[in-house]
């Protein structure tokens, strides 16, 4: 029996080191595939790409690159002040672009915002999906109203985007449609509850719509990053102790080998819309984390315990008063050790009301 118990034991590190081997590999060769593929400067040259939330963050980044490559660009997000700002940088970069404020929880604002497009452009060839919301706290201080958050966001607000673009597409015989979920969506971590339900949601909801779809010439991608430096914990939502809490999700965000620029996770995303692909993990991480997730989730499930007990505790009862990242600054976060998050938030007109 212990020799049996031995055996398998070594199976398993095996398997495990082989997983990681194949991960380290194809992260290489997919990094040589992206470069070759970039080479084209207007692949999308006479394309109408419409981007929520689209006024910082990834989004903005997705902005640049698909105006660089050629295309017409429209954005949305809620904020004014932040969609002048974007949309006077896009066009001082020759960009053609519509900026419209839009919040995607609202339906009749989300159609308005396709109708917009297509009234000024006359078509509408890819819907980007990516507006999103962080909230970051622990399970004993998040209400039902933050996972009503989060579902209205990342799920009912890409379906009506979806529902009022469809028509056009049809009609046009083709479109595509990219949906920003996360690694979260594949794999709950702790802290970060409802944001992971309604990423997992999205998920199923684009992966159902990439099958059905196809056969209409209308392609669709599900995304799942794992962690980017975009600048967006500055106007991410934690409870319980907010400024510890601010602390381990600025700080994780910033380290460099875990993270990946959002400059780079931009053209990752572009690349695989021009390929058509259906579905893609961004960062070495994340195509790490989910093999193992599906291979050995009971030991996935230990780790995240384990990973739960080294987070903030709360203090604080369900449905508690959140604070934005820059409301929970200390000596912790900003430093030196959110460097890189912080370059981002500067990049990425994340800053906003902040300073």
């Amino acid at each position: 029996m212990l020799n049996r118990a031995k055996q398998h034991r070594r199976r398993r590190h095996e398997a495990l080191a082989l997983l990681g081997a194949g991960a380290v590999v194809a992260g290489v060769a997919g990094y040589f595939m992206v470069r070759k593929i970039r080479r084209d400067p207007q692949a999308f040259r006479g394309k109408v790409v419409a981007i929520t939330g689209g006024s910082r963050g990834l989004g903005l980044e997705l902005a640049r690159g698909f105006a660089k490559r050629g295309a017409t660009i429209a954005i949305c997000a809620r904020t004014l002040a932040d969609l002048r700002r974007a949309a006077a940088e896009l066009r001082q970069r020759g960009a053609n672009v519509l900026a419209v404020v839009c919040d995607v929880t609202n339906q009749s604002q989300c159609y308005g915002f396709i109708e917009k497009v297509v009234e000024k452009f006359g078509a509408i060839d890819v819907l980007v999906n990516n507006a999103g919301v962080i909230q970051a706290g622990p399970l004993a201080c998040m209400g039902l109203d933050d996972f009503a958050k989060s579902m209205a966001t990342h799920f009912w607000g890409p379906l009506y985007l979806i529902d009022r673009a469809l028509p056009h597409m049809r009609s046009q015989g083709a479109g595509q449609i990219v949906n920003i979920a996360s690694i979260g969506g594949e794999i709950s971590v702790p802290h970060l509850a409802p944001y992971c339900a309604g990423k997992a949601a999205l998920v199923g909801l684009s992966e159902g719509l990439a099958t059905e779809l196809r056969a209409e010439g209308i392609h669709v991608t599900t995304v799942c990053p794992g962690l980017m430096r975009t600048g967006s914990p500055r106007n991410a939502s934690f409870k319980g102790r907010y400024e510890a809490e601010y602390a381990w999700f600025s700080i994780s965000d910033s380290l460099p080998i875990l993270t990946i620029s959002s400059r780079s996770a931009a053209n990752q995303i572009i690349d695989s819309v021009r390929r058509r692909d259906r579905f893609l993990r961004i960062s070495l991480a994340a195509k790490v984390a989910a093999p193992l997730q599906a291979a050995f989730p009971g030991l996935a499930g230990r780790f995240l315990e384990l990973a739960n007990h080294f987070l903030p505790a709360p203090n604080g009862a369900a449905g508690a008063d959140s604070k934005r990242g820059y409301e929970s600054f200390s000596s912790w976060s900003p430093s030196a050790l959110t460097r890189l998050t912080e370059d981002a938030a500067r990049r990425n007109n994340e800053l906003g009301g902040s300073g």
